[in-house]
């Protein structure tokens, strides 16, 4: 494309160029005719003045020999008279030669003046010509060169693309192999927990959640010598390098979705500040060295709380099942989730009230600034004009005074 332009440039610029040298040739030419004309006609004025004056002469010669014969003084003053209006004659006649070589003169000097413009006119195309071609070449340089930074820049992220894409793919395999890893340590640990609890306890029900069900990881179904169902303990096993708090409330969720009486997380990371197990929001929290001793002592309160049921079970009294109820494990995890949602509904209520009392506070001291400026500004108006004439009032009824 470059070459192109170059080409349709130098094109215009050789027409041009034409054009200007032909109008030089016409100058040329007319001032070499006007040349030849006024040579042509300086010769003819040379030779009719040279022939007016043979003429004259000769008419003198004549006129004096005749006038030899008249006489003397009227003959001579005559003459005299004659050569006078002779040479008045001459004279204009020198004057319009002087007038018409004086106007070639000017002619000369107007070709010559022409010609000058017309070389500067030439000239001055050239250089705005030049310039215009070098402002041509120069922007197709600077948008060759932008276009090959761009590419390069293009080259670059794409490789930097390509990198990244890359190291995304590394590390999802790295994560990918850590959680297969970390799922295998945890079905280890869920697989010889059941076993344990069921060599522990041989007469309960141990029951494995599946995969992908909602849940815990096991279910333990407490029985008694009579083979009769006491309560349940779910279990929720943990093998991971950190301990979470929102296992605890997804484990007490299940707890009431699986109407169980005690749920247990076995992890191998215990929290901060329990060194051994523990209770925590309801939820016992272990190790698994522990679980099996944890399990014997909740087995043996959940039997017992089944047998003092059982025995005040058939009193019959309303008062006595309302009690019941209420001192039962499913009323207070129940009202336990109530009076969390309502701590949760309170606390959030009071984060957007202290949001808002910020808010207004911020634009409490915004509106005081503009009217604080508002009344400097008002301060200054009156004290140029020496009146109070000028409404800069803010407030409406002049409240902004009465601050």
């Amino acid at each position: 494309m470059q070459s192109k332009l170059e080409k349709q440039n130098q094109e215009a610029l050789k027409s041009e160029l034409d054009l200007l040298h032909s109008e030089k040739d016409r100058l040329q030419e007319e001032r070499r005719e006007f040349d030849e004309k006024k040579k042509k006609e300086n010769e003819l004025f040379s030779q009719k003045v040279q022939q007016e004056r043979q003429k004259i002469e000769i008419e003198l010669r004549k006129q004096i020999e005749e006038n030899m014969r008249k006489t003397i003084s009227s003959d001579y003053e005559n003459e005299l008279s004659l050569l006078k209006q002779n040479n008045k004659d001459n004279e204009e006649k020198l004057k319009e030669a002087r007038r018409q070589q004086v106007e070639f003169l000017k002619k000369e000097q107007e070709l010559k003046t022409k010609e000058e413009e017309l070389e500067l006119s030439i000239q001055k195309k050239l250089q705005v010509e030049r310039e215009r071609l070098a402002e041509e070449i120069r922007k197709l340089e600077e948008q060759r060169i932008a276009a090959r930074e761009t590419e390069l820049q293009l080259q670059i992220k794409e490789r930097d693309d390509m990198l990244d894409a890359q190291k995304k793919l590394i590390e999802e395999m790295k994560r990918k192999a850590e959680q297969g890893s970390m799922q295998l340590q945890g079905e280890v640990q869920e697989q010889a927990l059941e076993e344990m609890l069921q060599s522990t306890f041989p007469f309960d029900v141990i029951s494995e959640v599946g995969k992908g069900v909602r849940g815990a990881d096991c279910i333990q179904t407490v029985r008694n010598n009579f083979g009769q169902e006491c309560g349940k303990l779910i279990y929720e096993s943990k093998r991971t390098n950190a301990f979470s708090l929102d296992w605890i409330e997804k484990l007490k969720a299940d707890m009431r979705g699986q109407n169980a009486d005690i749920a247990v997380i076995v992890t191998r990371t215990m929290p901060k500040d329990m060194d051994c197990f523990g209770i925590r929001d309801g939820v016992w929290i272990c190790s698994f060295s522990e679980v099996r001793a944890l399990a014997s002592v909740l087995r043996d309160g959940v039997i017992r709380v089944f047998n003092t049921a059982k025995t005040n079970e058939n009193k019959g009294d309303k008062m006595h099942l309302l009690y019941g109820y209420l001192t039962s494990n499913e009323f207070a995890e129940q009202w336990k989730a109530i009076r969390e949602g309502f701590m949760a509904m309170k606390i959030s209520i009071q984060k957007e009230r202290d949001a808002m009392e910020r808010l207004w506070k911020t634009r409490e001291k915004q509106l005081e600034k503009v009217l604080l400026n508002a009344a400097h500004i008002r301060g200054s108006i009156e004290g140029i004009s020496g009146m109070d004439a000028v409404d800069l009032n803010l407030l409406e009824n002049g409240e902004e005074d009465d601050d």
